[in-house]
């Protein structure tokens, strides 16, 4: 069967796996496609632009590539529109042949262990995207007035947490870090740091560059506790065995930092290992006043190594707590949801509906497909994945029968439902606006943290 020409297709988000979706689509040559990408903030991105550190300008330099997209011939871009909300599954249904999800994930997963909803314990999610400007975040309130803070988890967002929590005021005034979040991280009480753990060096998540830098901090000091780097005989076992070049070299650089006499500087981040948090103990106003923790052996558990508590007990006198262990999807409205696994039902990026079956036409890229797992890049061959699936599923004529294909029927929908839409010509002149704020002060922009502010630069 032929696909209908333009296939027309809806993409839902404007992070990284939506952006390579419509990349892989528009790419094609021997087929004619347009791709309307839906966004709920007016400004595109995803976590490029919300979750990437401050201090990482460079990985944000992936959004030149998401813009060469955009420019594209048969690319459109909606924003400030709520799929769920202002526009539902069955209108896209009336004006596209495919809808494709990207909408990653969105929420922390939870400890699981009394006192974690104490005040001062919080989703790291959070406070990444209220550092970063998030405007549903600008609420938030932290305690930085406390000396000693834990985070919770040794994967990048936790390094990037502790990492920012650490920078001077010198280091953070050349980013596009939120004014409100660098006073106060510049101007907080807090001492020492502590990264935590539940298994070894050998398993940790953040990556070689990561690491490397928190031993170039100009404010911090890093300490880490000999015995919880030596490895154990299974993590020993394991190294030799790999050729993973990457992981010896994460061990030797944890081994150089662990011998590193203190310098004397503000601030001392601690990385610790083979330690789970067990409780956040509170104070009599309901704040967290410190944490009881277990210390952890490591077993063979199939071909990974699991972290099994022993009975030898700590407690650290930390006053705030920023819960880093894994992002987790949200359910989608009209969409099946596996709450298990916080993932979309999907067979290699068709959704299933909850009997099993292919739901027609509607497909899920990133991290709402697979999970949280891998970094920017790895969105790029999970969205040809699905893009395989689409065209597979195009040339089989199994897509939706959307009753007005015309590309303008499909923008008034969108423009009746949410007056206030705008289109990647608006953001390209909010861009042009926060980078010519950020100029004037030595940064690469400064970003506007309400959807109204946003919105008022274009004049809606």
């Amino acid at each position: 069967m032929t696909p209908p020409s333009p296939l027309r297709v809806a993409v839902i988000g404007s992070g990284p796996a939506a952006f390579f979706t419509a990349d892989h689509l528009l790419k094609k040559t021997d087929i004619d496609i347009t791709v309307d990408m839906i966004e709920r903030l007016p400004a595109p991105f995803g976590l490029v632009r919300f979750g990437v550190a401050p201090d990482h300008e460079k990985i944000k330099n992936v959004t030149k590539q998401f813009d060469r997209t955009a420019r594209k011939d048969g690319f459109r871009f909606f924003g400030n529109v709520d799929v769920g909300t202002d526009v539902l599954l069955a209108d896209l249904a009336r004006h596209y042949d495919m809808v494709c999800y990207a909408t990653g994930a969105q929420t922390d997963r939870r400890l699981g262990i009394p006192g974690e909803d104490l005040a001062r314990s919080h989703p790291a999610t959070e406070f990444v995207a209220w550092y970063n400007g998030h405007p549903e975040f600008q609420d938030r309130e932290f305690d930085l007035s406390v000396e000693r803070v834990a985070v919770i988890g040794v994967g990048n967002v936790a390094v990037d947490v502790a990492r920012m929590l650490c920078r001077t005021d010198a280091e953070l005034g050349t980013t596009d870090i939120t004014e409100r979040a660098q006073r106060a991280i510049a101007a907080s009480g807090i001492r020492e740091v502590y990264m935590i753990g539940r298994r070894g060096p050998a398993q940790a998540a953040f990556t070689n560059p990561e690491v490397r830098e928190l031993g170039e901090l100009e404010g911090a000091d890093v300490r880490l506790v000999p015995e919880e780097i030596a490895l154990d005989p299974l993590s020993r076992a394991t190294v030799e065995r790999s050729d993973d070049r990457a992981l010896r070299k994460k061990l030797e650089i944890l081994d150089t930092l662990a011998q590193r006499a203190p310098s004397g500087k503000a601030r001392t981040l601690h990385l610790r290992f083979l330690l789970s948090p067990v409780e956040l103990v509170g104070n009599d106003r309901g704040e967290v006043a410190r944490m009881r923790l277990v210390r952890n052996r490591l077993e063979q558990d199939g071909d990974r190594l699991r972290a099994v508590s022993t009975d030898v007990h700590e407690e650290l006198p930390v006053q705030l707590v920023f819960r880093s262990v894994g992002y987790r999807g949200v359910a989608i409205p009209d969409l099946p949801f596996n709450e298990k696994w916080g993932t979309v039902p999907n067979q290699a990026g068709r959704v299933l509906s909850d009997t099993g079956e292919p739901v027609r036409g509607v497909y899920v890229s990133g991290w709402i497909k697979r999970g949280p797992s891998g970094v920017i890049g790895t969105n790029k061959p999970d969205a040809a994945e699905t893009v395989g699936t689409m065209l597979a599923d195009a040339a089989a004529g199994a897509m939706l029968a959307p009753a007005d294909r015309d590309p303008a029927a499909a923008a008034a929908m969108i423009f009746e439902r949410q007056p206030k839409a705008i289109t990647y010509d608006d953001w390209l002149r909010i861009d042009e606006a926060e980078t010519a704020n950020g100029k004037a002060e030595g940064r690469p922009r400064i970003k506007f943290t309400t959807i109204g502010r946003m919105l008022s630069v274009v004049g809606r």
